[in-house]
Parts: C-alpha cells; sequence; structure tokens
C-alpha cells in the first residue's frame, strides 16, 4: 500500500503524520516512509535518534520500494497543481492534514477542489487540534462533514509530547511521557482506519 501525505499550507504535522503512520504500519508489515519534503523533516527526525522503520530520499525510495510492503510518502509542502496531480496518481490512499484555523481549512479546500478532477482516494486528518474547552476541532470537523469530504474520524490533538519526539529522534510511543500514549493513540486511530479499507 502506498500511503501519500500532502499539504498546501506548512505546519499542519504533514511530516508528523507521515512518520508516525509509517510507525504503525511497520507493526504489520516492513515499511519505508520516503522524505520528500524539500525540508527532509523525516530524515532529520531519524538521524537525531532511531526509527522503527526504513526512511530514505526520493532516489534512494526508487530502488528500495520493491522489498516493502508499506510505502509512505512524505511530499513538499504546496505542490504545485502539476505536481498534486502526479502525487494523487501514485498512491492508493492521499491522507491531507490539516490544522482547524480557517487559513488552513481554506488551503486544503483549495486542494480538494484540485482533486476532484482526479478522482483520487483521499482522507481529510484533522490535527493539531486544541484542547476543551475550545471548540476549534469540532466545528471545522462539522464544515468539512457537511461539505461532504471524506475525513478520519480520528483525530490528532495538539500535545508537546510530539516536540519532545522529534527532539528525542523517535516515534512518540517511544518519549517517556505520560502524555504519549494519549498521543500514540491517535495516531494508531488513523492507521486502523487505513487498514480497514
Amino acid at each position: 500500500m502506498i500511503i501519500t501525505v500532502a499539504a498546501f499550507k506548512g505546519g499542519v504535522a504533514k511530516s508528523t503524520t507521515a512518520l508516525h503512520l509509517a510507525t504503525y504500519l511497520q507493526t504489520k508489515a516492513d515499511t519505508l516512509l520516503v522524505d520528500g519534503d524539500l525540508n527532509r523533516s523525516a530524515l532529520d527526525w531519524s538521524n537525531r535518534g532511531c526509527l522503527p522503520f526504513k526512511v530514505a530520499d526520493e532516489k534512494q525510495g526508487v530502488n528500495l520500494v520493491k522489498l516493502y510492503e508499506h510505502i509512505v510518502i512524505d511530499t513538499p509542502a504546496r505542490p504545485d497543481s502539476d505536481e498534486l496531480k502526479t502525487i494523487a496518481k501514485g498512491c492508493d490512499l492521499l491522507v491531507i492534514p490539516t490544522t482547524p484555523d480557517a487559513v488552513a481549512l481554506a488551503a486544503t479546500l483549495q486542494m480538494v477542489d484540485l482533486l476532484k478532477q482526479l478522482k483520487t482516494n483521499y482522507r481529510i486528518l484533522l490535527t493539531i487540534i486544541p484542547p476543551n474547552p475550545n471548540k476549534a476541532g469540532e466545528e471545522a470537523r462539522t464544515a468539512l462533514e457537511q461539505a461532504g469530504l471524506p475525513m478520519f474520524k480520528s483525530g490528532i490533538r495538539r500535545l508537546a509530547v510530539f516536540q519532545r519526539a522529534a527532539l528525542e529522534g523517535v516515534p512518540v510511543n517511544a518519549v517517556k511521557d505520560s502524555y504519549a500514549q494519549i498521543a500514540w493513540r491517535c495516531y494508531a486511530g488513523v492507521g486502523k482506519e487505513i487498514l480497514s479499507n
């Protein structure tokens, strides 16, 4: 299965999502994360510590894909329409992370408009959802569902433990922190939804 993570806006936890989906999929079968982000966030993350799956750039990835059951691709932020076509055609599922703020949601809707012409299998993932009593996450979910857009039931909470994981160079489930398992359950829920479809 090839899962691509893409977004029209930076700062929506795109690389964090790619990395944690790869972590989840690795628990089921050998998984490769192809870091196509210009910032090389996933490669930097892996160089700081130890990840339970292989990370490669696009050039290495081309030679490695046949060795893996699951491929997760982290893409450059803000792909243009031609890049988006290539990204959309080359995967089984396109995961679009978005934060619940107006700017990110507007960028997500722009991306979805372009995808409609491509008949792509995609789903939107709400990320960096603020804690209660803030209702931004619920309001964004309601708006996207009312627009008839495919969404993950799971959402990713805004938790500082994700930053700790990045600094330590490990997935969040390997961080010694009381919030680590809460954070991991967010992504494990997404992983289960992907594999159950």
